[in-house]
């Protein structure tokens, strides 16, 4: 079992003539493959900070990450091997491929850099990632990113993230910028991802209504700072900070959205 913890983590950034902004406080959290864990909070609250902190797109300003109780690596084949055991879905797939490389290029290329299989078998490894995320090979593997929709897109970013064979997914809310009526098909492919390949998963979102549905525990952050933690029906049905509340009463309630309606609204 894979194990990520952050211990006691602060985050703060020099801002040109605001001195330090404190974007995390004292931040604690333990991820282990096999869980898939709800990071919820408004905009500004500290989730993408988080993200870029476990990906090593940032580093801590104090406290420790550890994967497996060791630190993460701040260089070198070190570091490419924790990377390749932890892998990031982006927010917009529109932004995260390449235009101007095709999707085998995109796909093949993680596969070659980490190594994953023989140099002879990478076509077949990069077909069955695309088989993987839904996708029929043939018609999108010589495309653009330009040619495929948002929806087809974001599930190429998700195969090119599994294609290290990765322990932990960072998926920093991964269905945001696409359509409402694909964003469901999205978030499904990623649970079953997750159990099939016993992943760990750090769902970042502002919502609370897919936190609960996807998520086995949710973690609430508001100003940098955990505010409220536990398994997913208890944070939203009971939770205990107001602040939670505010959010989980923001979020839409797919069950009462598509509930049956009353005898008396029958008749209204």
């Amino acid at each position: 079992m894979t194990v990520l913890e952050f211990r006691h983590v602060t985050k703060r950034y020099r801002v040109r003539g605001a001195g330090r902004m404190l974007a995390l406080d004292d931040v604690d959290f333990t991820l282990r493959s096999g869980q898939t864990l709800a990071l919820v909070g408004q905009s500004g609250s500290g989730k993408s900070t988080i993200a870029k902190i476990i990906t090593q797109l940032e580093r801590q300003s104090e406290g420790q990450v550890l994967l497996d109780e060791q630190p993460i690596p701040r260089s070198g084949r070190a570091l490419r091997r924790y990377r390749a055991q932890v892998r990031m879905v982006f927010q917009d797939p529109f932004a995260s491929l390449n235009p101007y490389h095709t999707i085998r290029h995109h796909l093949e290329r993680p596969l070659r850099l980490d190594k994953v299989v023989p140099r002879d078998e990478v076509d077949a490894e990069v077909h069955r990632l695309l088989e993987r995320v839904r996708l029929d090979a043939a018609r999108v593997i010589d495309r653009r990113p330009h040619e495929l929709s948002g929806g087809q897109r974001q599930r190429v970013a998700i195969a090119r993230a599994l294609a290290s064979r990765p322990s932990l997914l960072v998926a920093d809310e991964p269905v945001s910028m696409l359509d409402v009526s694909i964003r469901l098909g999205v978030l499904n492919l990623l649970a079953e991802l997750q159990r099939e390949s016993q992943l760990g998963v750090l769902y970042i979102t502002h919502d609370l209504a897919t936190a609960r549905h996807f998520s086995d525990e949710i973690m609430v952050l508001h100003h940098g700072r955990v505010v409220e933690r536990g398994p997913a029906d208890d944070v939203i049905l009971r939770p205990t900070q107001e602040y939670t509340r505010a959010l989980r009463d923001a979020s839409p309630d797919p069950d009462r959205h598509f509930a049956a309606p009353s005898a008396e609204g029958a008749r209204a």
